[in-house]
This record gives C-alpha cells, structure tokens and sequence, in this order.
C-alpha cells in the first residue's frame, strides 16, 4: 500500500464514541482532540506553549527506551520486522500540562519505499498497564488480532478485536470492536476532521478541551461507576505479565 503521506504534525478535533451492547447496552461519546506526528520530528512549539503538548518516551512501550521511535522498533524487531528507515506516523494524545492517558496510540509503519507495512495499536489501560498489539495490513488497513490484555473490568481477556484503521488524512475514522461467540458486545469509534498544528488551532483546542487528557480518564471511570451501579459483572484482573508492562 503506498500513497502521499498526510501533512504532519497535525491536529484531529475528533469524537470518541464507545458502544456496548451485551449483556447491557450503553454508550460513552466524548469530544477531545489528537495529535498526528512523525515521532522522528516531533512538534517544536513555541515556548510559552509546549506545557500544551509533550512527547516523552518515557509514556510509550516499556518506558526506558532513548526516543520513542527506538521503543517501536524494540518492538517490531522481537516480530521479526525491520523497516530499513522508512517512515512512522503517531496517532496520540499529547501530554498535557503535566499529564498524559492515551487509550489507544497507533503507529503506522512503513517500508523505505514508503509502503505500509504494519500498524502497532499500543494500549493503556486505568491500572498503568501497557501492550501492544502487531496489526498485518490488508486493503483496509486493518485485521484482526487475539484479545490479550485487560482493559475494561467489565470484559474477560478473550476474543478477537477486528480493527479498521486507515491513515488519516483530511478525516479520521478509526473502528475497533470486540468479537465474542460470535458476537460483536463492543464497538469504539474515533470520528474528526483535521488540519495543520498551528499554534492557534492548538490554543482553540486546548480552550475548547482544558486538560483533555486528564478528561478521558475521568470519563472512562465516571462510566465505569455507572455500569457497576447498573449490576453489570466484573472479572478480576489477572495477574500482569512482564511483555503487558514493556509493550512487547
């Protein structure tokens, strides 16, 4: 798969939509901002406003690597994938006046003759708790790949999450949901529109969005709270395995 690469960094004004629909439905949409960079070139932004976004290796994979470019390709080499120096592109929450939770950071990946060769989906769960997920590309831009981390305390570690991820350009529409026994209990969706990160579109998200990334762990509990009092059954966390940790 090759093509012109989208102009980075860019910002994503974009709405978060969670969907579950067994053994309760309920539905979580949050309105938030995302970041689309080059993590070999990270933003350089004025002085007064880089409280306002930080990229630090220390948030991503196992946390000790020297960039976060470095954590990657640790990553990808223990699947036996080298990318011979061609191009990463980082879809994330920034940190944000001090803090940062991202969910869900994916990392295109693609070869010295600018075809995508893989997508990395790195998770975070609340419990300070990492993975990363290796997603083989087709024509979609996705795949599926066995569920094995704990993320919601209200799902087991089982299934397969199917993932639709094209890279993003002008919009951003990213689908992953959860297949069970046939079944299809919960679908995420990340919807926006983008443009470069100029330091005023920066300024009006972070008005419009204050502590944006300290909102997305709020409202992940705030929903869990009401899913608890709505009776819905929690399994218990399994014990963390060392790769869940390192991002591997």
């Amino acid at each position: 798969m090759t093509g012109a690469h989208p102009p980075v960094p860019a910002l994503y004004s974009c709405r978060i939509t969670h969907i579950r629909t067994a053994p309760i439905r309920h539905v979580m949409r949050h309105r938030t901002y995302l970041w689309l960079v080059d993590p070999d070139s990270p933003p350089v932004l004025p002085l007064v406003l880089r409280p306002l976004a930080r990229f630090r290796p220390a948030d991503h994979f196992g946390g000790s690597d020297p960039s976060i470019r470095a954590g990657l390709e640790r990553f990808l080499a223990t699947r036996g994938i080298q990318l011979g120096g061609g191009r990463v592109l980082m879809l994330a929450h920034a940190r944000v006046l001090g803090h940062v939770f991202n969910p869900l950071t994916l990392y295109w990946c693609h070869g010295p003759d600018g075809a995508l060769r893989c997508i990395v989906a790195e998770v975070h769960n609340t419990y300070g708790e990492r993975h990363c997920y290796l997603v083989e590309t087709d024509g979609r831009s996705g795949s599926e790949v066995p569920k094995e981390f704990y993320v919601s305390p209200f799902f087991p570690v089982e299934g397969a999450y199917r993932m639709r991820l094209p890279l993003p350009g002008e919009r951003l529409d990213l689908t992953v949901s959860l297949h069970r026994d046939g079944t299809r209990p919960f679908t995420a969706t990340v919807r926006g529109r983008g443009g470069p990160a100029t330091p005023g579109r920066l300024l009006v998200a972070a008005v419009r969005h204050p502590w944006s990334t300290l909102a997305v762990s709020a409202a992940i509990r705030h929903h869990g709270i009401r899913l608890l009092l709505r009776g819905l059954p929690v399994y218990p966390r399994p014990r963390p395995r060392p790769h869940a940790q390192e991002g591997s």
